[in-house]
Order: C-alpha cells, then sequence, then structure tokens
C-alpha cells in the first residue's frame, strides 16, 4: 500500500480518487466534523473522522451500482451535494469509471444521486424519465410515490461510510442484502443491531475512532438498529436517546410510528428540560399532520415516547451533505 489520499484536500476529490486507485494508495474519507443547516454559516461541531479503506473496496462495488442505477457510459448525472460526503464522492467517481459525465444543471440529468430530503426539494428540477439512487435509512413512501408520479425512477440503498453497501432496493422493491453482504440483526428477538459481513467493510479510521464495531468472525455495525424478515431488511436508524423522566426513548422508535402517518417530513429530537432533564419533541413541515400524529402517538405509543411539544416548519435543517441536522433542531 502507498501512502494515503484524503480527497477533500484536492481542488478535484474525483481525481484524487482515480489517482489513489491507479498507485494503490488507501482512501482516508472525512466523514464527520462540519455541520450546517440550510443557509447558514458551517460550524466545526465535532472532531473530523476519517473513513480508511481501499479504493478496491469502491471498485469491486462498481458493477452492481450499475447494475441497481442503470449508470452507463454516455449517462448524464447530476450530484448536487458536496463531494466531501462519502455517498456523492462515490457516486462521481463510478460515473467516471464507467464513462459517464456528471452535469450541473438538473435539467440535463438523466440519473441523480440524492438524499430522500434533496429528492423531496430539489427532486422536481428533474426531466421526466430521470432515474434517481437515492442514499439513507428510510424513504417515505409517499415521497417515493409522488417522485415516481412525475416520471422519475427511484433505486436505493442503505449504508453507512464504514460499511458501504448494505442492501439495495430496485424501483419500488424492498430492501435486500447487497451482492456480497451477509446481514444479522442482533440484541434483540425481533429488532435490534444491525451487524453485516461483507468485502466492502472499511479498514478502521485515521483519527478520533467512530461508531464502527467489530467481531472476531468478521462482522462489523455502525449501531443502526433495525429487522430481517424473509430477507427483507427495515431500518430503523441509529438509536439516539432521549432520557426524560428517567425513561429512556429511542429516537428511532418513535420515528418509526410517526414517519408513516406524516404526509410532510417528521424528525424527533430532545430538548432540555429543568426537571425532566429531557423532552420528547416531534418537528413537522406539514402542520394538517399534527393533529392525525397526536392520535396515532397515543394510540401505538407508551407515554413516555409521546412527544410532549409539537413544532412546524417550512422546512427540516440539513447538514452540509444532505441529511438532517439534529443538533440544529435542538438549538
Amino acid at each position: 500500500m502507498r501512502g494515503q489520499v484524503r480527497p477533500d484536500e484536492h481542488g478535484d476529490p474525483v481525481a484524487a480518487v482515480l489517482r489513489a486507485h491507479r498507485v494503490g494508495a488507501r482512501l482516508a474519507l472525512a466523514t464527520s466534523g462540519t455541520t450546517a443547516t440550510s443557509g447558514t454559516t458551517s460550524a466545526v461541531t465535532s472532531p473530523l473522522r476519517r473513513v480508511l479503506r481501499t479504493t478496491q473496496s469502491w471498485w469491486a462495488t462498481f458493477p452492481a451500482y450499475s447494475d441497481l442505477t442503470g449508470v452507463a457510459a454516455g449517462a448524464r448525472v447530476w450530484v448536487p451535494g458536496p463531494l466531501r460526503s462519502t455517498m456523492n464522492l462515490f457516486a462521481a467517481v463510478h460515473a467516471a469509471w464507467v464513462g459517464a459525465d456528471l452535469v450541473r444543471d438538473a435539467a440535463d440529468a438523466t440519473h441523480a444521486c440524492l438524499t430522500p430530503a434533496q429528492l423531496v426539494r430539489r427532486g422536481p428540477e428533474l426531466p421526466r424519465g430521470a432515474r434517481v439512487v437515492v442514499a439513507g435509512d428510510h424513504l417515505p413512501w409517499q415521497v417515493a410515490a409522488e417522485a415516481r408520479a412525475v416520471g422519475l425512477g427511484i433505486d436505493r440503498y442503505y449504508g453507512a461510510a464504514e460499511l458501504s453497501f448494505v442492501a439495495a432496493a430496485s424501483d419500488g422493491g424492498a430492501l435486500r442484502a447487497f451482492p456480497g453482504v451477509e446481514i444479522e440483526i442482533r440484541d434483540a428477538p425481533v429488532s435490534g443491531t444491525i451487524w453485516v459481513r461483507s468485502p466492502w467493510v472499511c479498514d478502521g479510521y485515521d483519527g478520533p475512532a467512530g461508531s464502527l464495531r467489530r467481531d472476531a468472525a468478521g462482522w462489523a455495525t455502525v449501531g443502526d438498529v433495525g429487522r430481517v424478515e424473509d430477507g427483507v431488511l427495515e431500518v430503523r436508524g441509529r438509536p439516539d436517546a432521549i432520557i426524560t423522566a428517567g425513561a429512556t426513548v429511542l429516537v428511532a422508535d418513535v420515528e418509526s410510528v410517526l414517519t408513516p402517518a406524516a404526509r410532510g417530513e417528521v424528525a424527533v429530537h430532545a430538548v432540555p428540560h429543568p426537571t425532566l432533564g429531557q423532552i420528547v419533541v416531534a418537528t413537522l413541515t406539514d402542520g394538517a399532520d399534527r393533529g392525525r400524529l397526536e392520535l396515532v402517538s397515543r394510540e401505538r405509543l407508551p407515554a413516555s415516547h409521546r412527544p410532549r411539544v409539537w413544532r412546524v416548519v417550512p422546512e427540516l435543517p440539513l447538514t452540509a451533505v444532505g441529511k438532517l441536522d439534529r443538533a440544529a433542531l435542538a438549538r
């Protein structure tokens, strides 16, 4: 192995990755450290964390990614998020590998790589017939249905910077293990921690350690929770906990109940409370959802898990890479 390459420190991150592959250097991919809400100035909130991986751990997945997304020579790929994000950088490097072109204008695209939030906000910019790959642990069915109604094809995958691909679904399908990946659920009889074993897992970290854990049998996890039934993976997200009045409330447990019943976006988070420690808050983007979700929470959630505060905002704040900015919500 000939050294390390940090793509985010280069003017052309894609060229830096291609060069690293040619010379056999390892990638040191930045995955955290900067969080910014839409329209605000970025602020460093945590130490920069870098995931180490070989370029081959990406290259070996390119054929399966091509099959999933349909991106091939001559395609025009729109990647609106920053190439600092491993999701976006991977899509851009893959486009270069197959001979596709990156485009700046969504109207020129045949394919796109978006987060679920970006699909809601920027999907309408794409032309009818464009095919979108959505990266993330959850794509609300309403969002996917609305995208398909305007003529977009939707493929999706779930993974992590440390794990690479875990599961994928072609247009309208359910998440199943990505080629070469084994999935196991631990710590609970039905829904528990998602563990994977695959050749695509990273080599570890350069600098501060992250959430990656391994065992002696070659399995790895980043702590996401979910369940598998008949080979279909349901991801419930990272089990962020809210401690309220002595009860531990997992954000994933509350969002898994509220999100399917909402027309708009939903984010569950905590705010400090002088006597209870924290309280559960639900922030919505569609005010019409509130009455329905309050009813759902009373019917399906224990009292400790029900939001005590309901807020409506025009849009949920996102980090610079297009993911939900929970820190901004808490502020």
